[in-house]
């Protein structure tokens, strides 16, 4: 073979009896070291608009436009008023500042996108014409962003201004003693709000009564949610078991609402069943929902979101879980998908809504590519940076695992320290971790023993306290757990009843939180837009009302500095120099 000659490793070769041997390409080894890599795991497709495999920018999306006659939108995004469907006809009629529209869609896309990222031009500015405009015109809007400058845009938009965040407080097992535990640690890790599920539907009661315990113990105000069936949700909340809402969801084709049997109109209702009764409620969306339904229209995926932020919005609810959610596969496969998510929370707060950006079910087999994907929220600071960080092992998450879990709790506390930025979490120390844990499972025991329920064993007690999950928890009778969850709804127990008991039982600090959490869902003031209770034990609210977000640039709005940016540095493995 000359100099100029090349060997073609794909043409066959005999092996000498003129037999064909096959052959294969010979490979790069560093393709083929890459090819290993945990990121090729993940699924990704190419666009593919006309069934809408496309996050932003279809070329099947509306074009913006109204026409408003006599106080009425008569034709909104290219369809007259006879063409719309029931989404399009709530968003015109509910959603939308009307008496603005026609100034709002008048203005230049570019310009008022560059006004979102201009620190001159106040929050309030941006939302008495955002408000009023139109879904396509507020994708077109956000579509001219970049995702720094989608970042910008978040730290300025965003309806509170402390950042805060939520966790995921299940169990594999429905183990109550555990979850108790479990809600204890992570309200003294920072979180918010606590959200529980169930694997064994009938379980919902316990798992509600082990969360409120274990939440009131940690640190009293903690907002406790258990996602089920909405009728018992909403029972348990009238109950007193539970604060909070966030699984209604909807959707942006007429489609997908009808094959839920639903309509705007009827999630309206819903969510004035909860507020009605002092509980917080915000709906959940997420680009890609209709995509998996076989609906999308052929639109974007941000475009149809945009239609579920302003159902939202026009369904009179003070805020939105979405981000992607529990389809996050689905945008993320896609080109610029990560973008879309952290444009839909955008969107979501242009539309003077709370958000619960997301980041709460894992996508991805690339440890690189989890954080990324939360980086926007977590730089921006959002009303809740997760809706649901994992405070258990994944292993343990009932929502299917979660961006984050408590295996990265020391990396998250890092990352605020690193970047001084709050993200909602705290350091703590194992000492006070252990304490809280036994004092939460310690008050589960009384009240299931008071109650006459199966009782939780000393060896319970122990196993919760150290436990890392339901892995180490002694298994306990599911069918005499769902029995006693039956007898509590049956016989009408309600947190009042709890309260009683642990006070009479030495545990007066969480009977006073418990209580305190009553009186908040009589006052109501937590359903206002974005309200948490601060968790200092005085059970002040705070809110978009009374903690508005002022960013206007260095200087203003939240700035981790103080005391919680001494207690952020505080992670548990830094050492004093001079000790060295």
């Amino acid at each position: 073979m000359s100099d100029n000659e090349t060997s073609d490793d794909t043409t066959p070769r005999t092996d000498g009896s003129g037999e064909v041997e096959e052959t294969t390409p010979k490979r790069s080894k560093r393709f083929e070291a890459l090819d290993e890599r945990e990121v090729t795991k993940d699924g990704f497709v190419n666009e593919w608009p006309e069934v809408g495999f496309v996050a932003m920018e279809s070329p099947n999306d509306p074009d913006p436009s109204v026409t408003v006659e006599d106080g009425q939108i008569v034709e909104m995004d290219g369809k007259t008023r006879e063409e719309f469907d029931f989404i399009d006809r709530f968003i015109a009629d509910y959603a939308l500042d009307v008496e603005k529209a026609e100034e709002a869609m008048a203005t230049d896309s570019l310009e008022f996108a560059r006004k979102l990222v201009d620190i001159n031009v106040p929050r309030s500015e941006i939302v008495e014409l955002s408000t009023a405009m139109t879904p396509a015109k507020l994708t077109e809007v956000v579509n001219h962003l970049d995702i720094a400058e989608i970042i910008m845009a978040m730290k300025k938009m965003r309806t509170r201004q402390t950042p805060g965040n939520q966790a995921h407080v299940t169990s594999l097992k429905d183990n109550a003693p555990q979850i108790a535990a479990d809600a204890a640690e992570a309200t003294l890790r920072g979180f918010y709000e606590v959200e529980t599920t169930v694997g064994v539907a009938r379980m919902a009661p316990l798992n509600a009564l082990a969360l409120q315990i274990g939440a009131q113990t940690g640190r009293g105000g903690t907002l406790p949610q258990c996602a089920v069936e909405e009728a018992t949700e909403l029972e348990l909340g009238m109950r007193g078991m539970t604060s909070y809402a966030e699984t209604v969801s909807v959707y942006g084709t007429e489609d997908v609402f009808k094959d839920g049997d639903d309509t705007p109109w009827s999630k309206a209702f819903l969510a004035s069943g909860y507020a009605s009764r002092g509980l917080k409620m915000r709906y959940t969306s997420g680009a890609g929902s209709e995509l998996n339904m076989g609906q999308a229209e052929g639109k974007s995926m941000l475009y149809l979101e945009t239609r579920c932020i302003l159902v939202t919005k026009g369904c009179g609810v003070q805020g939105l879980q979405n981000g992607g959610i529990s389809c996050i596969a689905i945008p993320t496969s896609v080109p610029a998908g990560v973008k879309e998510v952290a444009a839909e929370n955008l969107i979501t707060m242009m539309a003077d809504l709370e958000v619960a950006s997301g980041n709460d079910q894992t996508f991805t087999h690339s440890e690189k590519r989890r954080t990324a994907r939360m980086m926007p929220q977590f730089l921006a600071g959002t009303d809740f940076i997760f809706s649901g960080y994992s405070a258990v092992p994944n292993y343990d998450n009932m929502f299917a695992g979660s961006t984050f879990d408590s295996y990265d709790f020391d990396e998250y506390n890092i990352l605020q320290r690193d970047l001084q930025v709050e993200g909602g979490t705290k350091p703590v120390d194992e000492e006070t971790v252990l304490e809280y844990r036994e004092r939460a499972v310690k008050a589960l025991q009384v009240v299931f023993e008071e109650l006459g329920f199966p009782p939780i064993s000393d060896e319970e007690v122990e196993a919760a306290i150290y436990a890392d999950g339901s892995k180490d928890m002694p298994d306990r009778s599911v069918s005499e757990d769902i029995k006693a969850a039956e007898e509590l709804m049956e016989e009408g127990v309600t947190g009042a009843d709890v309260v009683k008991i642990l006070a009479a039982n030495g545990f007066e600090d969480i009977a006073e939180n418990m209580l305190g959490m009553l009186k908040g869902r009589v006052a109501g003031d937590y359903i206002q837009t974005s309200g948490i209770f601060l968790g200092d034990g005085e059970f002040d609210v705070i809110s978009a009302v009374n903690d508005p977000n002022e960013y206007q640039g260095p200087g203003t709005g939240h700035r981790l500095e103080g005391d919680a940016w001494e207690e952020k540095k505080k992670v548990r493995f830094a050492v004093d120099p001079e000790d060295i």
